[in-house]
Parts: C-alpha cells; sequence; structure tokens
C-alpha cells in the first residue's frame, strides 16, 4: 500500500509535490519511526556493520542515493515470467531494503532514507514480481514459480545472509518452504516474514486468515500497529503474530532516488528485520531462537497478560532488544549430539512419535512405591468392609426394637 511522495531532486533538496522543503522532510517523516523504536539510542550500541540481510522480495534499486554501496543484487528466481525486455520494478523491494539499511546521503547522510541498521549490507533476492508487472499472472499460476521462496531462502543462507528479510505472504505452505526454514535456522539465520494485510478480512471472530511464511515455526511474524501503537486495521491477527512494529505512514525509498509513503504489515517486517541486524551485529553467534526472545522480552506497550493476538508480545523496542540480547548472548538453543534432529530433514518415522525408551529404571523406587499404593488400597478396603458391618448391626438393632 504506497503513495508517491517525492518526484524530483534539486541539489540534494527535496520537493514534495505538495510544497518545497526547507529541510529534509523525508528524515522528518521518520521521527515518528525513530522514537518509537528507540533508534538514536539503540545506535550508541550497533548500527548493523558487517551483516547481510537479505530481502526476499520484487528486487532492489542498488543505485538508490540512500542506499548506494550498501546492495548486491542476487538471483532473480521469477526469471521468464515477465515478457523478455521488460525489467523489474523494484519498487517494493527498494522500499523494504531502505527501511532495512538506508544510509541517508548528503553532508553526514543527513538526508533521506535512515534505516534501522544503516551500516548493515542487503542481498537483494527477487522472488516476486509487483502487481503491475505483465507477468505477474503468469508468475502467480505456473507450477514452475511455486517454490521461488523457498529457493530463494536456501539461496540467501548459502550467499552468508545473516537475517532474512520477508515482506510477502501467501495463504498455502508447501514442504520445501518448510524444509528451507528448517535450513537457514539450522545454519544460524534470522527469519522475519510479515503476517499480512487481511486483518478487516476475518474468517472467525477469534482470528485473521494466516499466512506464510510468517506462520512457520521458527520465523518471527510480525503484525502491523498504527500512530497509537495499535493493531493497524488491515494487520492480520491470529496466533502466529510473535511481535509488531509501526506500519502506517511509513516513509522509504522508490527506485530512481523517489520516495513513497506506504502502509502494511511488509514495512513493520522490513523494521523488526532491521533491529534483528543490530542484534546480529553485535552478537554474531546468537542463534536465531535467542535473537527472537530478545525481540518479544523486551518489546513495549505489552498487551494486558503479556500477550495477544493483535500484537503479539508487543511493540519492538531497537534499545531494549539490544540490552536484552546482552543478557541472553552467553546462552545457547541450539541442540547438538547424535540425539539432535536433523533441522534440514522430516522428523524421523513420517512425525510421528516412537516409543519412549526409559533409560535408568529405579526399580527399588518403583517397588517400595508399589508397597505403598498396595498398603493403601488394602487399608481402604478394610475400611469400608468395617463401615459395611458397622451399618449392619445399627440396621438389625433397630429392628429388634421395632419387634
Amino acid at each position: 500500500m504506497l503513495r508517491r511522495v517525492v518526484s524530483a531532486a534539486v541539489a540534494g533538496m527535496l520537493l514534495f509535490v505538495a510544497s518545497p522543503a526547507r529541510a529534509d522532510d523525508v528524515r522528518g517523516g521518520q521521527r515518528q519511526v525513530i522514537k518509537t523504536l528507540e533508534l538514536t539510542q539503540a545506535w550508541r550500541v550497533s548500527k548493523g556493520v558487517g551483516v547481510t540481510v537479505a530481502v526476499l522480495d520484487s528486487g532492489v534499486d542498488p543505485g538508490h542515493r540512500d542506499l548506494i554501496g550498501s546492495v548486491r543484487v542476487g538471483r532473480d528466481f521469477t526469471a521468464g515470467a515477465n515478457p523478455p525486455g521488460v525489467g523489474p520494478r523494484r519498487l517494493h523491494g527498494t522500499y523494504m531494503a531502505s527501511l532495512i539499511a538506508g544510509h541517508g546521503h548528503g553532508r553526514q547522510g543527513k538526508l533521506g532514507i535512515i534505516g534501522v541498521a544503516p551500516e548493515a549490507d542487503v542481498l537483494s533476492v527477487r522472488v516476486i514480481l509487483e502487481d503491475e508487472e505483465p507477468g505477474f499472472r503468469e508468475f502467480n499460476s505456473a507450477e514452475r514459480f511455486e517454490n521461488v521462496v523457498a529457493r530463494g531462502i536456501r539461496y540467501a543462507v548459502d550467499e552468508g545472509a545473516d537475517v532474512i528479510n520477508m515482506s510477502i505472504s501467501k495463504e498455502l505452505a508447501t514442504r520445501e518452504e518448510r524444509a528451507a526454514i528448517r535450513y537457514a535456522i539450522s545454519r544460524g539465520v534470522v527469519l522475519v516474514a510479515a503476517a499480512g494485510n487481511d486483518g478487516d478480512r476475518k474468517i472467525d471472530r477469534d482470528f485473521a486468515p494466516y499466512s506464510y511464511p510468517a506462520a512457520f515455526p521458527g520465523v518471527v511474524s510480525v503484525g502491523a500497529t498504527d500512530r497509537r501503537l495499535r493493531r493497524a486495521t488491515f494487520s492480520n491477527w491470529n496466533s502466529s503474530v510473535q511481535v509488531a512494529a509501526p506500519g502506517v505512514d511509513i516513509m522509504g525509498a522508490g527506485p530512481g532516488d523517489e520516495y513513497w509513503v506506504g502502509r502494511g504489515t511488509s514495512q513493520a517486517t522490513a523494521l523488526v528485520s532491521g533491529v534483528a541486524a543490530l542484534i546480529k551485529a553485535k552478537y554474531p553467534d546468537m542463534s536465531p531462537p535467542l535473537v527472537a526472545q530478545a525481540l518479544t522480552a523486551s518489546a513495549t506497550d505489552r498487551p494486558p497478560g503479556g500477550y495477544d493476538t493483535a500484537t503479539g508480545f508487543g511493540v519492538v523496542n531497537a534499545a531494549r532488544a539490544l540490552a536484552e540480547a546482552g543478557r541472553l548472548a552467553g546462552h545457547t538453543e541450539t541442540a547438538t549430539g547424535a540425539g539432535a534432529q536433523d533441522p534440514a530433514k522430516p522428523v524421523a518415522g513420517g512425525g510421528r512419535a516412537g516409543p519412549i525408551k526409559v533409560i535408568v529404571r529405579d526399580d527399588e523406587r518403583v517397588r517400595v512405591y508399589a508397597a505403598i499404593a498396595a498398603a493403601a488400597a488394602a487399608g481402604a478396603i478394610a475400611s469400608l468392609t468395617v463401615i459395611f458391618i458397622l451399618v449392619r448391626r445399627v440396621r438389625r438393632a433397630h429392628s429388634s426394637q421395632d419387634a
């Protein structure tokens, strides 16, 4: 959900369609997001240097002045969907990349878009088409494009991504996507995905439709909040939602040095991926589950009871997430050893749990407990017998008196 707000650049000063700007209105338009995520405080600890965020999207414009030097263009898994000679628009992908790793431009980078992790690198992996591209229908109907997301995930992992941003959503999941996500997590890669924008199309009074890959276990599913940090009306609400971030009137970059304002769980997801990049830059060996724990445990504006299906555990806060990550940095949640399940393979036995093998059996304790149980049962029987005898005697005594 986008609208263009800037179409021209004059001597480094940006002119909005509505009126000329004295200062950089683009950066001014980001002020609320910067405040909500406490980015100024977070940047004293980490700016994302050394981290690569793979943006699985419609492609990123590497020449945008707020991204130049930070983008590596990777594989295009949509090749063949558009007619020959038709290039990608790269609007949505550029927008998401700028929210994650935009570094601004001009003196000291004070103009343009500043991303959550301005010193991170972006790996552009094209796995979707814009709605307006001529091959959009072909891409969404041809069987050969069914598993482009799964292939994109594996490619990003193999290319060294630390975080994978997926501001994309689909209604149906595939086995290949599930396996690719397990593969990424096993390699220490954090996956962040959009919860979806069908929140006003609820199918039940208790939740809106699930969206994939966000609903896969191990993926940080992100909902969107409005300016009051409440669930945005379009944001999906269901038990997959883990955290939320601002998703209404979000300023971002577009191809060709343009700037756009939009809304959606896509934007919220990109902001959370940026926070994950800050954490991975400071604590590169931190496992995906612990990064997710840092994001959730430090969230602000937590709902009553600590969790709900609208905003998950609350709104992500970059400064607090880094502090929480510091407390978790000495721990691990990665299983090792011969008994650990390979996350890249299906669960043994087709997903059915096998018999539980008892390694140590304390026969002496079992005998003692059995004896106690037997004694208790005998005592109960004896008590019932005594009660039965007493009741019969009382009844006989009453019968004798009546006679």
